[in-house]
């Protein structure tokens, strides 16, 4: 049994939720990969503003295809989330709420996740199609020249995750 999680009105909801409960999300998440990390990260260094308040909301580690025709997006399955652990600090201190991605993460990570109490989720790989279905609307919001790996905001509705690792450190991971 799912749990449906409204993350736009109670996001200390899923804070609380424990490893290995399956969740649907519903509410606004942002997308991010590799480049839109470093991008933020070049951001901070030089002491420019930022593109957006990531303060209480869910990054997805995923780059989406284009949207045929019709569609609100393309495939937008999730990256491997190791990619992003060097940038999870800087994440975790712009207030990010939890990740969304694929596969395990590096020992590190865990900690921090306790530390700040922003658990890790992980969604379906190789069902882009299927979660596209669950994106209600998108829109790129910052570094539109990255192309996929631009942040956009999605809108999801019944976004199917499993919580990874939770705020205590617990994990689904061996």
């Amino acid at each position: 049994m799912s749990f449906i999680i409204d993350i736009d009105k109670d996001i200390d909801q899923l804070r609380k939720s424990k490893a290995g409960i399956p969740l649907l999300i519903n509410g606004t998440i942002y997308s991010a990969r590799d480049a839109a990390h470093k991008r933020l990260k070049e951001l901070i260094e030089k002491g420019e503003p930022l593109p957006i308040d990531l303060k209480n909301r869910i990054l997805y580690y995923m780059g989406p295809t284009p949207a045929k025709e019709g569609n609100v997006i393309g495939s937008c399955g999730p990256t491997s989330s190791y990619r992003m652990d060097d940038f999870f600090e800087m994440t975790l201190e712009l207030g990010i709420a939890a990740s969304i991605g694929k596969g395990s993460r590096a020992p590190f990570v865990k900690e921090l996740i306790k530390k700040y109490k922003s658990p890790y989720l992980i969604t379906i790989g190789g069902a882009g199609a299927y979660l596209a279905k669950c994106v209600v609307s998108s829109r790129v919001i910052a570094f539109e020249d990255l192309g996929a790996e631009a942040i956009t905001e999605l809108v999801v509705k019944e976004f199917p995750v499993i919580v990874g690792i939770d705020f205590r450190g617990n994990q689904i991971f061996t």
